[in-house]
């Protein structure tokens, strides 16, 4: 009722003045970047320290939601379609971004026209030994040394084994098993709040870390790699207003635009840090928020931080074609669907840190057409540009990912998603966890004890 609106006033969120600060924060890190070069390199520290800071935290939160979502869930066959569906749909958007990649590299073509020189020569070689790893070297690293070793490194396909694992196993333990489940859920609130608290670095960590690169690279070493970073944004751009938004709309009936303004802080994070991992956990916090239930949220959102990397597919394909052209080298077609499907696989596992794109791309020409290795110096001046679009492309195409896997298993509570886009049910700040939750089904939750 509206009296009782009027009767309970919304707490002003403070936080709004945290990403003002942000900004400020950026403005000023790329006028030191251009003004004072050496001054802006030697900040790189804050920029690196506050990432460390989220990455941090990163695995302790994977960990509690998905063992809150799977142990919550008395059925093992609602989790196996959600990660089926969620790994479909990975595969196939993972294709179409290649696919558009492919078609805009080969409509621009860049690189024409740049001559390499000698002293970009064999950093190809320095990024290709970062990413040296086999599939079956992939596949064996998902497993961790220890169960507690999988909480304290940063791989997150190990923290989703292990947590899968815990999830199950508290699922077959029944009514044995709700205890734990609190616990979990009281060390999650804690973690939570302590993530908040974190937040509160970032527009020392952005200052730092735009200062840095822009210090680093300069003006002029943008100039004449204007036509792939161009070219590289609108077609990330396009991909999200042309494919995402559709797909989102046609499956969901959800507005591409009302879910990118809900994630608007997100995206600044992001483009203040150059890495998509510093908004997993708040992207976690915020699909539950907005109506998709735990389950889903818990598997989509970390496995798509490993496997659903649109704007990595992207980056890829154009600066595959751009190597190739700058070296006078072209790829014919098929050429380019080969080396650009063994990149698709070869990617997995490596989103989310910035660089990480580039020892990639190094890594699958070293293995694919080694030849070409020498150019992946050409790209380095400006993939910290570029990773910044790549992360914001793959941050987009997970969380529109998460909506489409709720919708179409029947876990969004749309009721839910209309309050907190009309900012009737306004996310919060202070802890991230909803203090006004209501409880869970009593099919999908971990049953009570009983007499």
């Amino acid at each position: 009722m509206a009296s009782n609106d009027a009767a309970t006033p919304r707490r002003r969120d403070k936080t709004h003045y945290l990403y003002i600060a942000v900004i400020v924060a950026v403005l000023a890190g790329i006028a030191v970047g251009f003004l004072a070069p050496d001054v802006g390199t030697a900040l790189k520290p804050l920029g690196s320290g506050f990432v460390d800071l989220i990455k941090m935290m990163i695995a302790p939160v994977i960990f509690c939601t998905i063992v809150l979502g799977v142990g919550g869930v008395r059925q093992a066959a609602k989790v196996g379609k959600v990660g089926g569906l969620a790994l479909g749909y990975f595969v196939v958007m993972s294709v179409v971004a290649l696919i558009i990649g492919l078609l805009v590299g080969n409509v621009l073509h860049p690189g024409e026209g740049l001559q390499i020189t000698d002293a970009i020569r064999g950093q190809g070689a320095e990024q290709a030994s970062e990413e040296a790893e086999s599939a079956t070297e992939f596949l064996l690293g998902i497993i961790p040394d220890t169960l507690v070793s999988a909480l304290a490194q940063e791989q997150v396909l190990q923290t989703l084994l292990v947590a899968l694992l815990a999830g199950f196993a508290l699922q077959s333990l029944g009514d044995k098993g709700a205890p734990i489940l609190r616990g979990i859920e009281h060390i999650q609130r804690l973690v939570f709040k302590m993530l908040a608290m974190v937040m509160w670095a970032a527009p020392v960590g952005a200052f730092g870390a735009i200062a840095a690169v822009v210090g680093a690279t300069g003006v002029e070493a943008l100039k004449g790699l204007a036509i792939i970073m161009v070219g590289f944004y609108t077609t990330c751009v396009l991909f999200i207003f042309l494919v995402l938004g559709p797909v989102l709309w046609l499956f969901a009936r959800v507005n591409i635009f009302s879910l990118l303004r809900y994630l608007g802080r997100e995206f600044l994070l992001i483009v203040s840090t150059s890495s998509s991992e510093a908004a997993l956990p708040r992207l976690i916090a915020k699909m539950e928020h907005l109506g998709v239930s735990k389950p889903v949220v818990g598997i989509t959102v970390p496995t798509g931080y490993s496997f659903n990397l649109d704007g990595t597919m992207i980056y890829l394909t154009m600066a595959s074609l751009f190597i190739a052209s700058a070296l006078g080298d072209p790829l014919s077609i098929p050429e380019q669907v080969g080396l650009l499907l063994f990149m698709m696989i070869a990617s997995k596992g490596a989103a989310g840190v910035s660089g990480a794109g580039l020892a990639t791309l190094a890594g699958g020409l070293q293995s694919h057409r080694p030849e070409l290795l020498d150019g992946v110096g050409l790209i380095v001046g400006i993939d910290r540009f570029m990773s910044e679009a790549r992360a914001l492309t793959n941050f987009a195409g997970n969380a529109v990912a998460t909506v489409l896997i709720g919708a179409w298993t029947k876990e969004l509570d749309r009721d839910q998603m209309k309050q907190v886009f009309s900012g009737d049910a306004p996310f919060n700040e202070q802890t991230f966890v909803d203090e006004h939750e209501a409880p869970a089904k009593e099919d999908e939750a971990a049953p009570a004890a009983t007499s």
